[in-house]
């Protein structure tokens, strides 16, 4: 028996990578599971097509599962009900949402268009807000419910060239720690993970010196996407029930568990501060615990495992 057998998911952008992965684990591990995929290139905005989610489908049916297909997309709360709606019209029901879905349109800040931040806004981060409202409700009235959604490295530390996407995927964290907690008394939990694996979006990163060469190449060949579903899975088991408002990075067969913002150096002056007795001594002061200004390769910079 499997670690959600009798259990009904909902995976988002599961025609491909991480998504796709999802679908299939949870299948295997006794889910019916609502395949969603807009069927749209990496950058959005492309015409969608029901192919890949129909494939995924037709993977877990032939291996004896249950699955249906979704093709709505998670940027509309529209669609974002919908989906509910079907696991509950075809499944009876809906227990978790694990939702990778998302897109890239990188470029330096200084360049950025207006559209392509909203772009990768609305999906990321509107379409989190979407899935998790559309299906709140229905899991504080059962009193269960799993959310895992999917932050990054590139917010939680920082890649050059990623603006948009840094700011989602930090407010996805924001999100989902806001659930946990509001969730709690009704056992409707969130987590979130920073997935390394090598999928569409990635090999869609421009590669423009030999560091991030190096990094793609890593994930390429040590990185893959089923390794994160192993963890995307897991956090929807029942067994999991105490494991809420957390953030999680899989690295390979690494997972990791990352700390959360906390004070960690604190200065006070009773006469009260100014500008130049911050700039004399407080500053000074702090400048010894300074995180650099260096992106997720300086942080993880011994090859996965």
């Amino acid at each position: 028996m499997g670690v959600l057998e009798g259990k009904v998911m909902l995976v988002t952008g599961a025609g491909r990578g991480i998504g796709k992965e999802c679908a299939l684990l949870a299948a295997r591990e006794g889910a019916k599971v609502v395949v969603n995929d807009l069927g749209g290139g990496v950058a959005g905005g492309d015409e969608g097509s029901a192919n890949p989610a129909q494939e995924v489908v037709e993977e877990i049916k032939a291996a004896g599962g249950e699955a249906v297909v979704n093709s709505d997309s998670v940027a509309e709360m529209s669609g974002a009900e919908a989906m509910i709606e079907q696991a509950m019209d075809t499944f009876g029901g809906l227990h978790s949402i694990i939702s990778p879905a998302g897109i890239l349109r990188d470029g330096m800040f200084h360049k950025m268009e207006e559209a392509d931040w909203d772009a990768v806004i609305n999906v990321h981060l509107k379409g989190s807000y979407n899935v998790t409202r559309a299906a709140v409700n229905h899991f504080r009235g059962q009193e269960e419910g799993s959310f895992v959604l999917f932050t990054s490295t590139s917010g939680l530390i920082g890649n050059i060239g990623q603006a948009n996407y840094a700011a989602a995927k930090m407010g996805i964290a924001g999100l989902s720690r806001i659930i946990a907690m509001e969730g709690e008394r009704k056992n409707v939990r969130s987590n979130v993970i920073a997935p390394f694996a090598w999928t569409r979006m990635i090999a869609s990163i421009p590669v423009k010196d030999e560091e991030s060469a190096k990094r793609v190449d890593r994930m390429k060949n040590m990185m893959r996407a089923d390794q994160v579903a192993q963890l995307s899975v897991a956090l929807c088991a029942d067994d999991a029930k105490d494991t809420s408002g957390q953030i999680f990075a899989v690295r390979g067969n690494e997972i990791f568990l990352f700390n959360q913002p906390r004070p960690i150096r604190a200065l006070g002056k009773v006469e009260g501060w100014e500008p130049s007795t911050i700039l004399n001594h407080c500053l000074p002061a702090m400048k010894a615990s300074y995180e650099p200004v260096g992106n997720t390769g300086s942080v993880f910079s011994w090859e996965p495992i």
